[in-house]
């Protein structure tokens, strides 16, 4: 088993067993802040941090019967001691969170995430009524908000699902351009559906542009930066020249939406076609704005 998921059976367990929903995702929050390395990261949700990763490992939890679903609660049915198996600074950890916060409520444990992690309040639908008007104006700071049009580039390669969405957040992107010829991942969360789903429960739309993308059987063979130039060199003959209306939908959704970001796999800019693309845009005479790759 995965050791993350021991961290929440563990969790569980020190709590009576027993969690609602919404605390589980807070205390993990707050339990990741004293792991050298966390073992999930939050986005900014609906009502506070949120976690689509640690949410995808309860429904496997469920389904392998370690814990069960009872209303708005999480409750552990696995009778496997999970906390013994744990590092030392980990059992420190979660034994001084549940001193800390036994005595907590959901809500308490809203208020003390939003006022601590005032960005991850920013989409909450609760924050304004939990927290004082100085606490409220703080998460207000804390959202990015520029009406500057900027068309950013992203890779997903090498980051979370978490950190890959925060980086759309803060940089307060609208739309998101998935230029994948084939918008499929082995990464949780990376394909077409489920990328589409959490961006738009994020409120960034999501479009989908094959034909700009580059198919998979030409990136073979690729083990050098002349590899990728060569191929690159191709795709701006055979693809660039002859989808000039993608350019352009690209374009007048960039022009309409201020703030928008040409997704693909690649980390490296220089080995991803969205650079080309990208470059390709900022030809076409009606650019007048600024590229920036993230």
């Amino acid at each position: 088993m995965f050791y993350r998921r021991k961290i929440i059976l563990s969790l569980l367990q020190v709590f009576g067993g027993k969690l609602e929903k919404v605390s589980l995702q807070k205390l993990a929050l707050i339990l990741t802040t004293k792991q050298t390395k966390p073992e999930y990261e939050f986005i900014p949700y609906k009502l506070g941090c949120y976690s689509f990763s640690l949410s995808a490992d309860l429904k496997t939890m469920e389904k392998r019967q370690q814990i069960s679903v009872e209303g708005a609660n999480f409750q552990k049915i696995d009778q496997a001691n999970y906390f013994m198996e744990l590092t030392e600074i980990d059992k420190k950890s979660i034994s001084n969170l549940y001193e800390e916060f036994k005595s907590f409520s959901s809500e308490d444990l809203m208020r003390y995430t939003y006022v601590r992690f005032p960005y991850m309040a920013i989409n909450s639908m609760r924050a304004e009524e939990l927290l004082s008007p100085n606490e409220y104006g703080v998460v207000n700071n804390s959202r990015p908000n520029t009406d500057k049009t900027i068309l950013f580039t992203i890779g997903y390669e090498g980051i979370s699902l978490e950190a890959y969405l925060n980086k759309l957040l803060l940089n307060d992107i609208k739309v998101l351009v998935d230029v994948r010829n084939n918008p499929l991942s082995q990464k949780f969360g990376f394909s077409k559906s489920l990328l589409q789903r959490y961006c738009n429960s994020l409120s960034i739309e999501y479009v989908h542009f094959p034909e700009v993308g580059i198919q998979g059987k030409y990136r073979k063979e690729l083990h050098s930066q002349s590899d990728y130039d060569a191929l690159f060199e191709k795709y701006s003959d055979i693809v660039l020249k002859v989808n000039q209306p993608a350019k352009e939908k690209i374009l007048e959704f960039l022009t309409k939406k201020k703030r928008i970001a040409l997704t693909c796999f690649e980390a490296d800019i220089c080995h991803c076609h969205r650079k080309h693309l990208a470059e390709s845009i900022v030809e076409l005479p009606a650019w007048k704005y600024e590229l920036r790759h993230i």
